[in-house]
């Protein structure tokens, strides 16, 4: 009998890793997370202890250089630099009065670029806004892939089977070849809100599950409460009786937002989940059946991390801004397994034989 063959190793580090997200999804396609890389520290707990051996480092990726990135590499056959740099200024949730420190904020993409050139990982991931596709950065972070093959589009998370409509740009480059270099083999059930939380406890707003820390509400106000009970799934504000009508809904401005104080639809996907996704006024975050805005914990799952997964120590308390933060801003787990798994295709499928090797390539630039 033929000895087994193993499969090639990736080893990566994430960086901006948030609550882990894209680790996870990584981890959950074979890829072997070293370290995930972020300057805050409310997500050391979440990223270690879900995580398995991967280390949280809590450095600015500003302040790193590819020394600093090499150890984590070793013993590896191929390396995966991969992450979702902050771009506020180009979400479609950013406020106009942002500060000048926020619209800098695209200057870690660059920062994540300038590492790429330094380090010259095999392979290299990066999800994003859409909007970052039409700005400079953008062009100057493509420039740092000199010698790589690159993949990129604009991404429909429902067709990965994560149960949200949230629209990703999401990049793959590589220095072993263009093959099985596209997440376009990948797709998946198109699931619902559903399917995705409809067997989590009934709890009303301001009201914490037993069991589980996580499925908590934020709590209403009387007139909020009244809002909620006169809302349909699906429907706006424009369905309340009129002595339900903020000043903002009276003016021609509140028209071009009729999401705000809205229901989800239980046979549909959830829309974007936000940071501030816990407040039954910040979007269509109200809950599909009952009196509530959508929980913590169901906000995770929309984001299709694990019911199990673990946010916040047993001895600290459950604060939503905080929470809000970390879920609202992570990848998607489902988005970071069809990431790991497009490149696991990529370097060389399980059993397939002896990892191919690696050799300098021609920049071979396409985009889906």
């Amino acid at each position: 009998m033929s000895p087994r063959r193993r499969s090639p190793k990736i080893a990566a580090v994430d960086l901006f890793c948030g609550a882990g997200g894209l680790t996870h999804g990584l981890i959950e396609a074979g890829i072997d997370v070293r370290a995930g890389i972020d300057l805050d520290p409310a997500c050391r707990y979440p990223f270690e202890q879900n995580n398995g051996s991967a280390k949280f480092v809590e450095r600015d990726v500003k302040d790193l250089g590819a020394n600093d990135l090499r150890p984590f590499f070793k013993g590896s056959d191929y390396t995966l630099l991969a992450g979702c740099a902050p771009c506020q200024p180009f979400s479609t949730y950013s406020r106009s009065g942002r500060s000048k420190k926020r619209e800098l904020d695209w200057q870690l993409v660059s920062n994540f670029g300038e590492l790429v050139s330094d380090l010259q990982p095999d392979l290299v991931s990066m999800e994003n806004v859409t909007q970052l596709a039409d700005h400079d950065v953008f062009a100057k972070f493509l420039d740092h892939l000199d010698g790589y093959h690159i993949s990129w589009s604009a991404i429909e998370c429902t067709q990965l089977g994560i149960p949200q409509t949230r629209r990703r740009l999401v990049l793959l480059a590589s220095r072993l070849g263009p093959d099985n270099l596209s997440l376009s083999n990948i797709v998946e059930p198109a699931r619902t809100v559903r399917q995705t939380i409809s067997e989590l406890p009934v709890i009303a707003a301001g009201q914490q599950d037993a069991e589980d820390r996580l499925h908590t509400a934020s709590s209403l106000s009387q007139l909020n409460m009244r809002r909620i009970e006169a809302s349909r799934p699906g429907g706006t504000w424009r369905d309340w009786p009129p002595d339900l009508l903020a000043s903002c809904h009276r003016k021609m401005s509140g028209a071009s937002y009729p999401s705000v104080y809205g229901r989800m639809e239980w046979d549909a996907p959830s829309p974007t989940i936000t940071t501030q996704c816990f407040g039954y006024g910040n979007g269509r975050f109200g809950h599909p059946e009952q009196d509530r805005a959508i929980s913590l914990r169901e906000a995770a799952m929309l984001q299709t991390f694990p019911r199990t997964y673990r946010f916040v120590p047993d001895d600290e308390p459950v604060r939503f801004n905080v929470l809000g933060r970390l879920i609202g801003n992570a990848v998607p787990v489902k988005l970071g397994e069809a990431v790991g798994r497009t490149l696991v295709r990529h370097v060389g499928a399980p059993g397939s034989g002896k990892p191919p090797q690696k050799r300098a390539v021609p920049q071979y630039l396409f985009e889906l």
